[in-house]
Protein backbone atom coordinates (compact mmCIF):
# COMPACT_ATOMS: atom_id res chain seq x y z
CA UNK A 1 0.00 0.00 0.00
CA UNK A 2 1.51 3.40 -1.19
CA UNK A 3 0.96 6.66 0.86
CA UNK A 4 -0.48 10.11 -0.14
CA UNK A 5 3.06 11.43 0.41
CA UNK A 6 5.97 10.14 -1.12
CA UNK A 7 8.66 13.03 -0.72
CA UNK A 8 11.99 12.63 -2.14
CA UNK A 9 14.50 16.16 -1.34
CA UNK A 10 17.58 16.12 -3.07
CA UNK A 11 20.58 19.06 -2.56
CA UNK A 12 23.16 20.00 -4.90
CA UNK A 13 26.48 21.55 -4.85
CA UNK A 14 25.27 24.77 -6.95
CA UNK A 15 22.64 25.53 -4.35
CA UNK A 16 19.69 23.79 -5.34
CA UNK A 17 17.10 22.20 -2.90
CA UNK A 18 14.30 20.21 -4.90
CA UNK A 19 11.57 17.90 -4.08
CA UNK A 20 10.16 15.33 -6.32
CA UNK A 21 6.87 14.04 -5.25
CA UNK A 22 7.62 10.11 -6.38
CA UNK A 23 3.40 9.31 -6.85
CA UNK A 24 2.58 12.06 -9.24
CA UNK A 25 6.15 12.61 -10.79
CA UNK A 26 5.20 16.34 -9.86
CA UNK A 27 9.01 18.76 -9.41
CA UNK A 28 9.57 21.88 -7.07
CA UNK A 29 12.79 23.75 -6.64
CA UNK A 30 12.99 25.76 -3.66
CA UNK A 31 15.08 28.66 -3.46
CA UNK A 32 17.85 29.18 -0.81
CA UNK A 33 20.48 31.93 0.24
CA UNK A 34 23.12 28.66 -0.04
CA UNK A 35 24.84 28.19 -3.05
CA UNK A 36 26.49 24.88 -2.25
CA UNK A 37 24.75 22.67 0.14
CA UNK A 38 25.03 19.16 1.80
CA UNK A 39 23.05 17.84 4.32
CA UNK A 40 18.93 17.87 4.65
CA UNK A 41 16.57 17.41 7.25
CA UNK A 42 12.66 17.67 6.73
CA UNK A 43 10.73 18.14 10.04
CA UNK A 44 6.91 17.46 9.35
CA UNK A 45 6.01 18.72 13.24
CA UNK A 46 7.72 22.28 12.20
CA UNK A 47 6.61 22.14 8.70
CA UNK A 48 10.27 23.16 8.06
CA UNK A 49 13.54 21.91 6.46
CA UNK A 50 17.23 22.42 7.44
CA UNK A 51 20.16 22.57 5.36
CA UNK A 52 23.83 22.57 5.97
CA UNK A 53 25.14 24.98 3.70
CA UNK A 54 29.16 24.92 2.12
CA UNK A 55 28.99 28.75 1.35
CA UNK A 56 27.90 30.22 4.02
CA UNK A 57 29.65 27.75 6.36
CA UNK A 58 26.27 27.26 8.57
CA UNK A 59 22.78 25.44 9.35
CA UNK A 60 19.87 27.37 8.01
CA UNK A 61 16.53 26.48 8.26
CA UNK A 62 13.32 27.23 5.78
CA UNK A 63 9.59 27.22 7.06
CA UNK A 64 6.52 26.31 6.12
CA UNK A 65 6.87 24.20 3.08
CA UNK A 66 3.39 22.62 2.75
CA UNK A 67 2.04 25.96 2.33
CA UNK A 68 3.90 26.61 -0.65
CA UNK A 69 2.61 23.88 -2.77
CA UNK A 70 4.05 21.78 -4.97
CA UNK A 71 5.50 22.31 -8.59
CA UNK A 72 7.62 25.01 -9.90
CA UNK A 73 9.86 27.35 -7.83
CA UNK A 74 8.81 27.99 -4.64
CA UNK A 75 10.78 31.19 -2.11
CA UNK A 76 10.61 30.08 1.17
CA UNK A 77 11.08 31.78 4.41
CA UNK A 78 14.12 31.86 6.51
CA UNK A 79 14.22 30.49 9.96
CA UNK A 80 16.38 29.93 12.44
CA UNK A 81 20.57 29.74 11.36
CA UNK A 82 23.83 29.19 13.04
CA UNK A 83 26.68 30.81 13.26
CA UNK A 84 29.64 30.47 10.26
CA UNK A 85 31.36 27.90 12.26
CA UNK A 86 31.90 25.66 9.95
CA UNK A 87 34.85 25.00 7.35
CA UNK A 88 33.98 22.06 5.05
CA UNK A 89 30.31 20.54 6.21
CA UNK A 90 29.02 17.13 4.95
CA UNK A 91 26.63 15.85 6.90
CA UNK A 92 24.04 16.08 9.50
CA UNK A 93 22.16 13.97 12.11
CA UNK A 94 19.40 14.72 14.26
CA UNK A 95 18.23 13.47 17.44
CA UNK A 96 15.68 15.87 18.71
CA UNK A 97 16.57 19.16 19.29
CA UNK A 98 20.40 17.97 18.82
CA UNK A 99 21.68 19.03 15.64
CA UNK A 100 25.47 17.24 14.83
CA UNK A 101 27.35 18.53 11.59
CA UNK A 102 30.07 16.22 10.61
CA UNK A 103 33.41 18.36 8.89
CA UNK A 104 36.30 16.87 7.16
CA UNK A 105 38.55 19.91 7.54
CA UNK A 106 42.14 18.90 7.99
CA UNK A 107 43.26 20.77 10.90
CA UNK A 108 46.95 20.66 10.98
CA UNK A 109 47.76 20.66 7.39
CA UNK A 110 49.14 17.08 7.36
CA UNK A 111 47.78 14.09 5.72
CA UNK A 112 49.08 11.36 7.93
CA UNK A 113 47.96 12.17 10.24
CA UNK A 114 43.95 12.35 9.31
CA UNK A 115 41.15 14.31 11.58
CA UNK A 116 37.64 15.69 11.80
CA UNK A 117 35.48 17.36 13.68
CA UNK A 118 31.77 17.00 14.91
CA UNK A 119 29.96 20.20 15.58
CA UNK A 120 26.99 19.71 17.98
CA UNK A 121 24.62 22.17 17.54
CA UNK A 122 21.01 22.67 19.99
CA UNK A 123 18.17 24.35 17.75
CA UNK A 124 15.83 26.76 19.68
CA UNK A 125 13.61 29.61 18.61
CA UNK A 126 16.08 31.83 18.14
CA UNK A 127 19.06 29.90 16.03
CA UNK A 128 21.23 27.01 16.31
CA UNK A 129 23.31 27.34 19.52
CA UNK A 130 27.24 25.71 19.05
CA UNK A 131 26.53 23.59 22.46
CA UNK A 132 30.63 22.13 21.63
CA UNK A 133 33.27 20.77 19.14
CA UNK A 134 34.31 16.96 19.03
CA UNK A 135 37.76 16.50 17.43
CA UNK A 136 37.68 12.70 15.84
CA UNK A 137 40.44 10.68 15.38
CA UNK A 138 39.79 10.09 11.29
CA UNK A 139 38.40 12.09 8.76
CA UNK A 140 34.56 11.83 8.91
CA UNK A 141 31.74 12.07 6.38
CA UNK A 142 28.65 10.17 6.63
CA UNK A 143 26.41 10.33 10.10
CA UNK A 144 23.44 8.30 11.33
CA UNK A 145 22.05 7.69 15.16
CA UNK A 146 20.86 4.80 16.07
CA UNK A 147 18.66 5.65 18.83
CA UNK A 148 21.64 7.56 20.98
CA UNK A 149 24.42 5.82 19.37
CA UNK A 150 26.32 7.91 16.25
CA UNK A 151 27.61 6.39 13.85
CA UNK A 152 30.35 8.12 11.71
CA UNK A 153 31.83 6.57 8.56
CA UNK A 154 35.65 6.26 8.56
CA UNK A 155 36.60 8.65 5.06
CA UNK A 156 38.94 7.08 3.13
CA UNK A 157 38.62 4.04 4.55
CA UNK A 158 35.59 0.81 4.13
CA UNK A 159 35.29 1.32 8.00
CA UNK A 160 32.06 2.90 9.97
CA UNK A 161 32.65 3.70 13.72
CA UNK A 162 30.64 4.65 16.67
CA UNK A 163 29.90 6.90 19.54
CA UNK A 164 27.48 4.83 22.49
CA UNK A 165 25.39 7.52 23.82
CA UNK A 166 26.82 10.06 21.52
CA UNK A 167 25.04 13.54 23.22
CA UNK A 168 24.79 13.09 26.96
CA UNK A 169 28.57 11.06 27.05
CA UNK A 170 30.60 13.94 24.69
CA UNK A 171 29.12 17.45 26.85
CA UNK A 172 32.68 19.51 26.16
CA UNK A 173 35.37 19.85 24.30
CA UNK A 174 37.18 17.48 23.19
CA UNK A 175 39.14 14.73 21.28
CA UNK A 176 36.92 11.49 20.99
CA UNK A 177 37.76 8.43 20.47
CA UNK A 178 35.09 5.85 19.09
CA UNK A 179 33.87 3.35 21.31
CA UNK A 180 34.19 0.26 18.27
CA UNK A 181 35.52 0.45 14.26
CA UNK A 182 34.64 -1.80 12.02
CA UNK A 183 35.33 -2.53 8.23
CA UNK A 184 33.37 -3.91 5.95
CA UNK A 185 34.70 -6.82 3.20
CA UNK A 186 34.23 -6.11 -0.14
CA UNK A 187 33.89 -2.17 0.38
CA UNK A 188 36.13 0.46 -1.07
CA UNK A 189 35.75 3.86 0.53
CA UNK A 190 32.63 4.27 2.13
CA UNK A 191 30.64 8.07 2.10
CA UNK A 192 26.70 7.61 3.14
CA UNK A 193 24.88 5.95 5.84
CA UNK A 194 21.82 5.35 6.63
CA UNK A 195 19.36 3.14 8.61
CA UNK A 196 15.98 1.99 9.41
CA UNK A 197 14.08 -0.77 10.92
CA UNK A 198 17.22 -2.93 11.78
CA UNK A 199 18.74 -2.56 8.12
CA UNK A 200 21.87 -0.28 7.08
CA UNK A 201 22.43 1.03 3.65
CA UNK A 202 25.98 2.22 2.86
CA UNK A 203 27.49 3.45 -0.21
CA UNK A 204 30.97 3.04 -1.41
CA UNK A 205 32.50 5.75 -3.84
CA UNK A 206 35.29 3.21 -5.11
CA UNK A 207 38.20 5.36 -6.86
CA UNK A 208 36.99 9.29 -6.11
CA UNK A 209 38.09 9.99 -10.25
CA UNK A 210 35.93 7.01 -11.36
CA UNK A 211 32.18 7.35 -12.51
CA UNK A 212 31.18 3.94 -12.91
CA UNK A 213 32.60 2.31 -9.82
CA UNK A 214 30.50 2.63 -6.96
CA UNK A 215 28.16 0.55 -5.00
CA UNK A 216 25.88 0.00 -1.94
CA UNK A 217 26.18 -2.45 0.49
CA UNK A 218 23.12 -3.42 2.35
CA UNK A 219 23.39 -5.20 6.18
CA UNK A 220 20.16 -7.01 7.54
CA UNK A 221 20.17 -7.10 11.33
CA UNK A 222 22.80 -4.46 11.28
CA UNK A 223 23.09 -3.71 15.36
CA UNK A 224 23.61 -7.52 16.04
CA UNK A 225 26.37 -7.82 12.65
CA UNK A 226 27.87 -4.39 14.39
CA UNK A 227 28.29 -5.90 17.73
CA UNK A 228 29.47 -9.53 17.16
CA UNK A 229 32.50 -7.82 14.75
CA UNK A 230 35.55 -7.11 17.04
CA UNK A 231 36.69 -3.54 17.55
CA UNK A 232 39.25 -2.96 14.23
CA UNK A 233 37.49 -6.17 12.67
CA UNK A 234 35.05 -6.41 9.78
CA UNK A 235 32.20 -7.84 9.08
CA UNK A 236 32.20 -10.51 5.61
CA UNK A 237 30.85 -9.72 2.46
CA UNK A 238 28.65 -12.83 2.91
CA UNK A 239 26.48 -10.65 5.59
CA UNK A 240 25.80 -8.45 2.99
CA UNK A 241 24.47 -7.31 0.08
CA UNK A 242 25.97 -5.56 -2.87
CA UNK A 243 24.60 -3.64 -5.81
CA UNK A 244 27.65 -2.68 -8.07
CA UNK A 245 28.15 -2.98 -11.82
CA UNK A 246 27.37 -0.64 -15.27
CA UNK A 247 23.52 -0.92 -14.69
CA UNK A 248 23.66 0.92 -11.61
CA UNK A 249 25.37 4.26 -12.63
CA UNK A 250 26.71 4.17 -9.42
CA UNK A 251 30.17 6.19 -9.35
CA UNK A 252 29.92 8.58 -6.69
CA UNK A 253 27.18 7.72 -4.73
CA UNK A 254 28.19 10.02 -1.59
CA UNK A 255 24.47 9.91 0.29
CA UNK A 256 21.51 7.61 0.66
CA UNK A 257 18.19 7.06 2.61
CA UNK A 258 16.81 3.85 3.04
CA UNK A 259 12.75 3.45 4.00
CA UNK A 260 12.19 0.04 5.16
CA UNK A 261 8.25 -0.07 5.19
CA UNK A 262 9.25 0.43 0.67
CA UNK A 263 12.39 -1.30 1.38
CA UNK A 264 13.87 1.01 -1.49
CA UNK A 265 16.92 2.92 -1.39
CA UNK A 266 17.41 6.42 -2.33
CA UNK A 267 21.06 7.56 -3.66
CA UNK A 268 22.69 11.02 -4.09
CA UNK A 269 25.03 10.09 -7.46
CA UNK A 270 27.66 12.56 -7.62
CA UNK A 271 29.96 11.91 -10.82
CA UNK A 272 28.00 9.29 -13.38
CA UNK A 273 26.40 11.75 -16.30
CA UNK A 274 27.38 14.59 -14.04
CA UNK A 275 25.15 13.95 -11.10
CA UNK A 276 21.86 11.69 -10.66
CA UNK A 277 19.09 10.95 -8.52
CA UNK A 278 18.58 7.43 -8.23
CA UNK A 279 16.57 4.64 -6.54
CA UNK A 280 16.61 0.57 -6.23
CA UNK A 281 13.61 -0.80 -4.60
CA UNK A 282 13.78 -4.58 -3.46
CA UNK A 283 16.49 -3.33 -1.31
CA UNK A 284 16.84 -6.58 0.98
CA UNK A 285 16.37 -8.62 -2.16
CA UNK A 286 19.17 -7.69 -4.62
CA UNK A 287 22.16 -7.82 -5.35
CA UNK A 288 24.50 -7.26 -8.25
CA UNK A 289 24.43 -5.56 -11.63
CA UNK A 290 20.82 -3.95 -11.04
CA UNK A 291 19.66 -1.00 -13.34
CA UNK A 292 17.69 1.44 -10.78
CA UNK A 293 14.11 1.62 -10.78
CA UNK A 294 14.39 5.49 -10.80
CA UNK A 295 16.82 7.88 -12.11
CA UNK A 296 16.50 11.96 -12.16
CA UNK A 297 19.22 13.62 -14.01
CA UNK A 298 20.55 16.24 -11.37
CA UNK A 299 23.72 17.61 -11.64
CA UNK A 300 26.35 17.67 -8.51
CA UNK A 301 23.98 15.96 -6.59
CA UNK A 302 25.06 16.38 -2.59
CA UNK A 303 22.45 14.80 -0.49
CA UNK A 304 18.84 12.96 -0.32
CA UNK A 305 16.34 12.72 2.12
CA UNK A 306 12.87 10.65 1.77
CA UNK A 307 9.62 11.95 3.72
CA UNK A 308 6.57 9.55 3.84
CA UNK A 309 3.54 9.97 6.13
Amino acid sequence: MTSDTAQLYATTHSGQVRRYDINDGVETNYSVASTDVEGFFFSPEEDAFTIISRSSNRIETYLNIKALGAGGTKDPEMGVVGTSNLESPRDLAVNGQFYVVSDNTDLDGDETTPEGRLFVYIKTESGFVLRNILITKFKVWGLEFIGSDLYAVVDETNKVAVYKNFIESNPNNRIVTADKIVGFQGLIRTHGLDYDKGIMVLSDIGEAESASDGALQIIENFEAKFNNATNGGFIEASDQLRIFGGNTLLGNPVNVVYNANYNVIFVAEALNNGGRVLAFNNATSISGNIAPDLKYDLAGASSVFYFTE
